[in-house]
């Protein structure tokens, strides 16, 4: 991981504004205006919040990944006065991710639509903040590889890889500094304490609920199945260069512990914080130094008890078929973030049972030839014949 200092005054680009990383990385840079300038914002289909951050920001270019959505937002901005100039689709998104005056990349699409512009953004050496773990999680060598090879700055965002980074003497390789064990952290989401015999019931607002963290459904979602931490066990992987047998996922409900790790010599390092994403979205942006994110100091005298517990694979399956995949070809985990995006989508608009997320996920893994990837087109091909896979077994198991 390439850990360069970058420079003071610096122009951002954040893939994903109106999202809640999207949202949170723009607060934290009009705390501090006079070191961070908005080069472009980039949206899905949130024409009405994309707009709003244009008028505010006044960034030089927008994105809308879809077309149709752009149209609306180049009338908007014109009838505004805005010289905010609009792009739209993948090229759109990649353009603004390499260009020369980005200087900055807050990587924080959801899901697969996030690689190309994130893996556009480590080609052409930007100092690239990471908050789409499924970049990793479909192209880890590959994109690792662009990262050395461009001299980008690559920092984790999600808070248990900023948290690692921080405990690994701000990233230095673990295997090689003498770690014994990274201990990921997770809250247990919504359904930790719900009986077995009633996940079966699961409404899309149960799952939704999530007790810590204020995120979008697909993500929620996420973390009342723990696929987020199969996920994120597979990035921190690539990452940090750590064997996956090395990665323990701990329940620690009550989030103030980020994540830790354990060297040979019996010490172990944490970063703990009140559960708020611009702590390490001001850690990336302003690395290695530390500015004001706006969060509330942790109170260690009120914050009461801590809580550490395993996570029962019974509960949480797709924990177990993270771990398969991520011991498996480069295929599997494609496979499993391709088909568990599927799987979430037809649970939130209750085509399938919340019980049926990881049954989909299993039965894709079974099927896609276990293989090794090289490129974009065949991480593409993988992705693409997984969907068509889930979408099929997704059809079969409809309420």
């Amino acid at each position: 991981m390439n850990t360069s200092q970058s420079s003071a005054s610096q122009n951002i680009t954040i893939l994903g504004a109106t999202g809640s990383i999207g949202v949170s990385t723009l607060d934290v840079v009009q705390r501090h205006s006079d070191a961070f300038n908005v080069f472009a914002l980039t949206a899905n289909t949130n024409v009405e919040l994309l707009f709003s951050q244009c008028e505010r920001h006044k960034p030089q270019f927008a994105v809308m990944r879809d077309e149709a959505q752009a149209e609306r937002l180049i009338g908007k901005l014109k009838s505004a006065g805005s010289a905010t100039n609009v792009l739209s689709g993948s090229e759109g998104l990649d353009w603004v991710a390499g260009h020369e005056e980005t200087d900055v990349v807050m990587a924080a699409i959801v899901g697969a639509a996030g690689l190309q512009s994130s893996l556009r953004a480590a080609e052409t050496g930007k100092r690239l903040l990471l908050a789409n773990k499924e970049s990793l999680v479909m192209s880890g060598a590959l994109f690792m590889r662009k990262v050395q090879e461009n001299n980008a700055v690559l920092l984790p965002i999600d808070s248990e890889h900023n948290a690692i980074f921080q405990s690994l003497a701000n990233g230095a390789p673990g295997y090689a500094g003498g770690v014994a064990k990274i201990y990921l952290t997770a809250s247990g989401g919504p359904l930790r304490e719900t009986p077995l015999a009633d996940l079966h019931g699961v409404t899309v607002e149960q799952a939704c609920a999530h007790p810590n963290w204020d995120m979008g459904r697909k993500i929620s979602v996420d973390s009342a199945t723990m696929m987020n931490k199969g996920l994120e066990l597979i990035e921190a992987h690539w990452l940090f260069d750590v064997p996956v047998q090395q990665i323990e996922i701990v329940i620690h409900p009550q989030q103030i512990i980020h994540s830790m790790v354990a060297y040979h010599d019996g010490s172990v390092v944490s970063q703990m914080g009140n559960p708020d994403m611009r702590t390490p979205i001001a850690h990336g942006l302003a690395w290695p130094s530390r500015i004001d994110s706006g969060v509330t100091d942790l109170d260690l005298m009120t914050m009461g008890r801590l809580d550490f517990e395993p996570a029962d694979r019974h509960r949480f399956p797709c924990i177990a078929l993270a771990e398969e995949a991520a011991n498996g070809a480069d295929s599997l985990s494609i496979a499993l973030n391709a088909s568990n995006e599927i799987a979430v989508e037809g649970f939130l608009n209750e085509l399938i049972r919340f019980t049926d997320i990881p049954i989909i996920v299993e039965k894709v893994l079974a099927q896609v030839d276990a293989q090794a990837v090289g490129d974009v087109d065949e991480i593409l091909a993988v992705d693409d014949i997984a969907r068509i896979y889930a979408r099929e077994i997704l059809r079969q198991r409809q309420i």
